[in-house]
C-alpha cells in the first residue's frame, strides 16, 4: 500500500499517521510491530522508529506480512458463495456461524470454511482474520463480502469507513411501527457494567445512525426494511430497542419470540465498486428458511 502525506499530516508520528490510515486494519500495536519488522517505508528508506516525524510529498509504503501456516486451520464447512472474482468472493453467511476465531469460538467459523474453499484470503486483517473486511453478528443471516488480495481489503474497507457501500436488512420487530419510515440518529457505545453490551450513548458515544421503512404490518409485529448509513457494533438493534421495537428474538437487546431462536435480523442486500473493475455490483440474498416460518407465524396471529 501507498500513501502520501499530505500538508495536514506535517510532523505527525508515523506510527499515529498509519494508526489512522489503517484503522481498518491494524490494531495500534501492529503497526509498531510492522515499522519495527522493517515492513514501512517512507520513500526509499526503511523507517525503524515509529517516532519519526512526517514531511508533506513524501511516499509512505507498506508491506504485511504472510500469515504464518496453520494459524487458522481449514475446515470444510459448506458455504453459500454468491459471487466470485480472482479479487474478492459474496458469501451468504446462515444463522449461528461466527464470522471468526475468537476466545470462546476458536473454530467452525466462516474463516475456517473459506480457507477450506478459496486458495488465497488478503492477509491486512491479520492471521486470524483473513479475507474479513467486515462482519456479521452470529446470529445475523445474509452477505458478507470477503476479500482475496490487500488491495482488495484496503478498497473495500475505504468504502465501508467512507459509508459508501449499500446495506440492506429485513428485521422483524416487536408491536407495530407506526410511522412508514423514519430515521434514527443516536450514538451508541460499550455499555459501562456489561462490555459485550452496546447502548445509546448520549454523551461520549460514537455517531450513528439508521434508516428504517415498514415493509409490512402484522398484528403484533412489523417487518422493516433497515439500510445502516454508519456501521457501529450491534447498532440496528440497538437502535430498533431504543424506537421501541427490539428484533424479535434478540434476547440481549428483547426477549425471546415465538417463531424464531434468534434474532430475526438478515443482510438481504449489498451493493459496492469493484475495487478493481470500478464496477458497481449489487447483490441480493432471500430470507433463510427460519425467517420464512417466522413469517407465516406472524401471519397466523390474530
Amino acid at each position: 500500500m501507498e500513501f502520501v502525506v499530505k500538508e495536514d499530516d506535517k510532523g505527525v508520528r508515523l506510527d499515529q499517521f498509519l494508526a489512522r490510515t489503517l484503522a481498518e486494519h491494524l490494531s495500534r500495536s501492529q503497526v509498531k510491530r510492522l515499522i519495527e519488522s522493517g515492513g514501512v517505508r517512507v520513500g526509499l528508506r526503511a523507517v525503524p522508529s515509529a517516532h519519526y516525524r512526517l514531511k508533506p510529498g513524501e511516499m509512505v509504503l507498506v508491506e504485511w506480512r504472510e500469515r504464518e501456516a496453520g494459524e487458522t486451520r481449514a475446515e470444510a464447512i459448506p458455504i453459500e458463495i454468491v459471487y466470485e472474482d480472482p479479487d474478492l468472493l459474496v458469501v451468504n453467511k446462515p444463522p449461528g456461524m461466527v464470522v471468526h476465531p475468537a476466545h470462546g469460538s476458536p473454530s467452525h467459523t466462516l474463516v475456517n470454511a473459506l480457507l477450506y474453499h478459496v486458495r488465497n484470503l488478503s492477509q491486512a486483517g491479520g492471521p486470524v482474520r483473513p479475507g474479513i473486511v467486515h462482519r456479521l453478528d452470529k446470529d445475523t443471516s445474509g452477505l458478507l463480502v470477503v476479500a482475496k488480495n490487500d488491495t482488495a481489503h484496503f478498497m473495500l474497507a475505504r468504502q465501508f469507513k467512507e459509508h459508501s457501500i449499500d446495506r440492506t436488512y429485513d428485521a422483524f420487530v416487536r408491536g407495530v411501527v407506526q410511522h412508514d419510515e423514519g430515521d434514527i440518529e443516536e450514538p451508541v457505545g460499550r455499555a459501562f457494567l456489561n462490555r459485550k453490551k452496546v447502548i445509546v450513548r448520549p454523551s461520549g458515544g460514537k455517531h450513528a445512525l439508521t434508516y428504517y421503512r415498514v415493509k409490512r404490518r402484522f398484528a403484533k409485529a412489523s417487518w422493516l426494511e433497515v439500510r445502516p448509513k454508519t456501521g457501529r457494533t450491534h447498532q440496528i438493534r440497538v437502535h430498533l430497542a431504543h424506537l421501541g421495537h427490539p428484533v424479535l428474538g434478540d434476547t440481549l437487546y428483547g426477549i425471546k419470540s415465538l417463531g424464531i431462536d434468534r434474532q430475526a435480523l438478515h443482510a438481504c442486500e449489498l451493493g459496492f465498486t469493484h475495487p478493481r473493475t470500478k464496477e458497481k455490483l449489487h447483490f441480493t440474498a432471500p430470507l433463510p428458511e427460519d425467517l420464512q416460518s417466522l413469517v407465516r407465524t406472524l401471519q397466523s396471529q390474530a
